[in-house]
């Protein structure tokens, strides 16, 4: 299968080396070109840890060319996504499938939305994690650390949903399971609140370019903070009818969220945080993960101090206002898409 990849960071050259080894033909294209300008026309991307070897570094030269490719994966930060949806737009057809890797700020819908002024509906995929997880201890080249077992997945339109899972498990191999919508997978993403207490309780660190692992730095305090706003989530998610996995599995033999990362610590997982404050921990997972948490609970009347307190909290730190940095959200209405959303259920419940 051809896929064109959109960013050239670490997950994205992860996909390239992992689905080169399963035989498809993939490509980068780096929308800004910064991350592909590292390897100085190298053409072979080194990969150690859960997938080793050599892989050619093939690339696109535009959004049309990287277009060319049956199956398109965004796998770049979400303050990236409109610009990188705007390029592919003109370029899209009904023959594409389009996988946001991971989907933050209900990409998905404005996409859709974009591609219904042109008359076109493809399948939109909505990945709540990445398939695996990578660092660069030795840039420009990788080292993967892990394959996930799981990731859930929505699709919109719903009734593409089977054939766009098939695609991925093509892709990907049997790690995938179909949720019912993005609300499931907008509150499924744990990333951003998980990173939101590494960042607050180890700034100082990560300021100062310090040598950290995060792993180990998940103390109790941290951890007593990360099920805190875990409970938030929870109680938003329920707040629109839904039941979602909690951060620790009530069936683990793990008594905390701090002995599930202090495992991972025994287990040999342990990678080296942030050491700078231009941190996607930061600057993508807090405009595009937190913010439209904090919307959608507001959408649910569910409080979210935490939620809410942190970001000003890291507003205040960093001078900024994050909120007004998500670029997607405003342009899709959050509470329209609610209103549609509880009005299609009404309908269905009618008809039954």
């Amino acid at each position: 299968m051809q896929v064109g990849i959109v960013g050239a960071g670490n997950i994205a050259k992860a996909y390239l080396a992992y689905l080169t080894e399963a035989g498809h033909e993939a490509r980068l294209w780096s929308p800004r070109g910064k991350s592909l300008a590292a390897f100085h026309d190298q053409d072979t991307l080194r990969v150690t840890g859960a997938l080793q070897g050599e892989f050619p570094l093939r690339s696109a030269r535009n959004a049309a060319d990287l277009a060319r490719a049956e199956v398109i994966v965004l796998a770049l930060p979400a303050n990236g996504y409109r610009m990188a949806m705007e390029a592919l737009l003109p370029h899209l057809t009904a023959g594409h499938t389009v996988i946001f890797s991971s989907h933050l700020s209900f990409a998905c819908l404005y996409l859709a939305r974009r591609l219904a002024e042109r008359g076109l509906t493809i399948p939109l995929v909505a990945w709540n994690t990445t398939a695996m997880t990578c660092k660069s201890p030795d840039a420009p080249h990788i080292r993967i650390g892990a394959l996930r077992p799981k990731v859930d997945m929505a699709v919109i339109p719903s009734e593409r949903a089977e054939a766009a899972l098939a695609t991925c498990r093509a892709l990907f191999g049997d790690r995938f399971r179909l949720k019912a919508d993005l609300l499931e997978i907008a509150l499924s993403n744990l990333n951003p609140q998980v990173h939101l207490a590494m960042v607050l309780c180890n700034l100082t660190r990560i300021e100062r370019a310090e040598t950290w692992h995060q792993n180990s730095m998940v103390t109790g305090s941290v951890g007593r903070l990360m099920a805190a706003l875990d409970a938030e989530r929870l109680a938003i998610a329920a707040g629109f009818g839904k039941t979602i996995a909690p951060q620790l599995d009530p069936l683990s033999d793990h008594a905390s969220i701090e002995a599930l990362f202090q495992s991972r610590v025994a287990a040999g997982t342990d990678p080296l945080g942030p050491h700078s404050a231009d941190t996607r921990y930061v600057t993508e997972d807090v405009p595009f993960g937190l913010v439209p948490t904090v919307a959608l609970a507001r959408i649910a009347s569910v409080p979210a101090p935490l939620h809410e307190s942190a970001i000003a909290l890291i507003d205040a730190c960093y001078g900024r206002n994050f909120t007004t940095e998500n670029d997607i959200l405003a342009a899709i209405d959050l509470p329209k898409v609610q209103e549609t959303r509880s009005q299609t259920a009404a309908d269905a419940a009618h008809r039954s």
